[in-house]
């Protein structure tokens, strides 16, 4: 089954909102069609002033997820026990990768700490921040209302170099898109996914400060 999304054309589109449906099923576009849209969301750069200063290191890992979210697809329910995805949309990268991206952003955007990086650039980190996305997905209880847009993230921070759990949460955003079009959708994840990745970057950093120790 595949759905269609309405595109409002009355004013310019951001370039991370566009997109042409719905599709059923795995998620690979049949061939001979128009090449994919390609989108990517934002990262945060405003946050609690009361935010500490912390002086150590910080490596973000890649969130796991299952395998249906380990994907570039745009992911959607209909119901609970089926996952599927937008048609003639990807994400830039894997979902998780993608997330990774903008976690180091936000970190970075929100000027409190020294050093953040990915585990690839050899950072020698005081904190590792472990995550696994359970939820990133626009929930569709009528194909002809707005859907839901779903984001959950749990987070582990893990002092090093024992690798010693020093807290752990969960991050919870739901934001209903404003219209069924697919600007709004996309919309919907960016707000959904911010709202998440602010209070994961204020938790690290009030839960690190609590917790750090020069070695």
């Amino acid at each position: 089954m595949t759905w269609s999304g309405n595109i409002n054309s009355r004013r310019a589109l951001p370039a991370f909102v566009l997109a042409l449906g719905l599709l059923a099923g795995c998620g690979v576009l049949p061939g001979g069609g128009p090449p994919a849209k390609m989108f990517t969301l934002t990262p945060k750069n405003t946050f609690d002033e009361q935010l500490p200063a912390v002086d150590w290191q910080l490596v973000v890992e890649e969130p796991s997820a299952a395998g249906g979210l380990q994907v570039q697809s745009i992911a959607l329910r209909t119901r609970a026990i089926e996952l599927q995805y937008f048609a003639g949309a990807r994400w830039t990268e894997r979902a998780p990768r993608m997330i990774q991206t903008l976690l180091v952003e936000s970190f970075e955007n929100s000027g409190k700490i020294v050093a953040v990086g990915r585990q690839t650039i050899g950072l020698r980190s005081d904190f590792n921040l472990k995550t696994e996305l359970r939820e990133f997905q626009a929930e569709y209880g009528n194909p002809n209302q707005p859907p839901m847009v779903h984001v959950r993230l749990s987070a582990l921070l893990i002092q090093q170099p024992r690798r010693e759990i020093i807290a752990s949460e969960n991050f919870d955003a739901k934001v209903a898109a404003a219209s069924t079009s697919m600007e709004d959708v996309i919309l919907a994840f960016d707000d959904a996914l911010g709202k998440v990745i602010r209070r994961t970057v204020e938790w690290s950093l009030t839960t690190g400060a609590g917790a750090y120790r020069p070695r």
